[in-house]
């Protein structure tokens, strides 16, 4: 991989710290100079290296929060922990580095919702879910590969949305809505697997058929 620029280098340092200001001062060129102000760094400079739209400034950002979960989760630290609680220890991370921004997060949230950013809304909420999986070790290749990734998207974006209207105590709310998603894909995850596993030859009908109706 080739080595970040120097206004990539510039984009990286700022992307977090942008969100912060982004509090304020919405996304917007505002929020760029206020974080560059408080790294110093010459505005001038931070103008050219992040982009001029807020679509492109909630992206960044993203990124971002994406750099710290890989910076976060070596291996050594998800060693010997179960899918689960990778899965569960990596979205809480991301909470949680994006704390200091909620507010701002809320008004991405609404930019990204805009439908000229739907196909950049699905591109960001892909490449976060395809890390998330990659961080946990998996390394799935067939239709696995994208199930995965759309499970645990739909997971995080619903988790996401109680997040930010939660004013429970460290979040308690969005930890136990949470946990009941993940025990939900661990459901569908096993059923996928006895599909796979059975000798009998399962219809689609009958397949959803037992998600839907699980046996007692």
């Amino acid at each position: 991989m080739d080595a970040p620029t120097p206004l990539e280098q510039l984009r990286r340092r700022l992307a977090l710290p942008v969100a912060e200001n982004a509090v304020f001062d919405g996304w917007s060129r505002a929020a760029v100079d206020a974080a560059a102000d408080s790294l110093g760094i010459d505005p001038a400079q931070a103008r050219l290296a992040m982009p001029k739209t807020a679509a492109g400034l909630v992206e960044t950002y993203i990124e971002g929060v994406d750099r710290a979960l890989e910076a976060h989760f070596t291996p050594e630290r998800l060693a010997g922990m179960k899918i689960r609680a990778k899965i569960r220890a990596l979205v809480w991370q991301r909470l949680e580095i994006m704390g200091p921004a909620r507010e701002a997060v809320r008004r991405g949230v609404a930019i990204l919702a805009m439908p000229q950013n739907l196909p950049l809304a699905a591109r960001i909420g892909w490449r976060s879910a395809d890390l998330m999986w990659r961080l946990a070790g998996d390394t799935s290749t067939d239709y696995n590969h994208y199930t995965k990734r759309l499970l645990l998207g739909g997971v995080y974006a619903s988790t996401l949305l109680v997040w930010l209207d939660d004013q429970s105590e460290g979040w308690s709310n969005s930890g136990a809505f949470l946990d009941r998603r993940i025990d939900d894909v661990m459901k569908i995850e096993k059923y996928k697997a006895e599909w796979r596993g059975s000798g009998e030859h399962l219809s689609l009908a009958r397949f959803l058929g037992r998600l839907r109706y699980p046996p007692r």
